[in-house]
């Protein structure tokens, strides 16, 4: 499956897990599709049919509210059964509200923000001890780097030069209540993290092209941060950057909306 049907297709699964469920966060979801489809479909060294070899690329999703997301690709490009989606948020289904490494393909269990990024730094750290290829890429959102963990994570790898490791920001702009700016603003976030001795690039995080490229651009003996600019709702018009849409859940009638205006955004990309 190539990256634009792996987002689409991210798409329409997250938001009939949210509908199905009564849960929330498809604003989120919705917003890192693409970042996921360009990983799993043309970066990560990764065999579905083995998500726990040893040689396999790690991949870490900091931001777990957005879960549905992950589940659907793993799901979509073989680790489980597509069907097993419908279980998401149910009594007894291991797909639970934050992402759990029960499920085949998922590294790490993270829910409270701020802890990804510090796993993924000691994951890298093992690597090059042990002198293994493998990359390791994290996944966060612009919301949690809020969280001073992160910012002690981002001294650790640049002191121990982990240039296997790779942060993408999912920079919509939005947290949960309000916008970052309102809440704590992160600018100048790209000049802040250069401080850190990271090397840093922007990209939009819709354009699976550029986005390939910037989390390609990696310098030996520094950690790369990929600033990725997207759109919190991306591909629904009445969910784009709307705040409400962290919480909300679309009812049956929504629902159908949403899933037209993802359809009709692949008809006229």
């Amino acid at each position: 499956m190539n990256s634009q049907s792996l987002a689409l297709s991210v798409r329409e699964q997250s938001l009939r897990m949210v509908h199905r469920a009564r849960a929330s966060h498809i604003g989120s979801a919705l917003s890192i599709a693409d970042i996921l489809a360009v990983l799993y479909a043309r970066v990560l060294r990764f065999d579905p049919a083995q998500p726990a070899a040893p040689d396999r690329d790690r991949f870490v999703l900091s931001k777990g509210h957005a879960c549905v997301a992950l589940y659907a690709a793993l799901a979509e490009i073989g680790c489980f059964p597509v069907k097993e989606l419908d279980e998401y948020g149910q009594d007894f289904s291991r797909l639970m509200n934050h992402v759990s490494h029960h499920v085949p393909g998922v590294e790490f269990s993270t829910g409270s923000l701020g802890h990804g990024l510090p796993f993924a730094a000691g994951k890298a750290l093992a690597g090059k001890i042990a002198k293994q290829p493998w990359q390791v890429f994290v996944l966060l959102s612009d919301g949690e780097m809020d969280e001073g963990s992160n910012w002690e994570a981002l001294m650790f790898a640049a002191h121990h030069g982990l240039d296997n490791l790779t942060a993408i920001i999912d920079y919509n702009k939005l947290q949960s209540l309000d916008t970052v700016d309102n809440t704590l603003g992160l600018e100048p976030l790209r000049e802040k993290l250069a401080a850190f001795n990271w090397s840093v690039v922007e990209a939009d995080g819709h354009d699976h092209d550029a986005l390939e490229s910037a989390i390609g651009s990696g310098s030996p003996g520094l950690p790369l941060v990929v600033i990725a600019h997207t759109v919190k709702g991306k591909g629904v018009s009445f969910m784009e950057n709307e705040v409400l849409w962290h919480y909300r859940n679309p009812d049956d009638g929504l629902l159908d909306r949403a899933l037209k205006d993802i359809a009709g955004s692949q008809r006229d990309a």
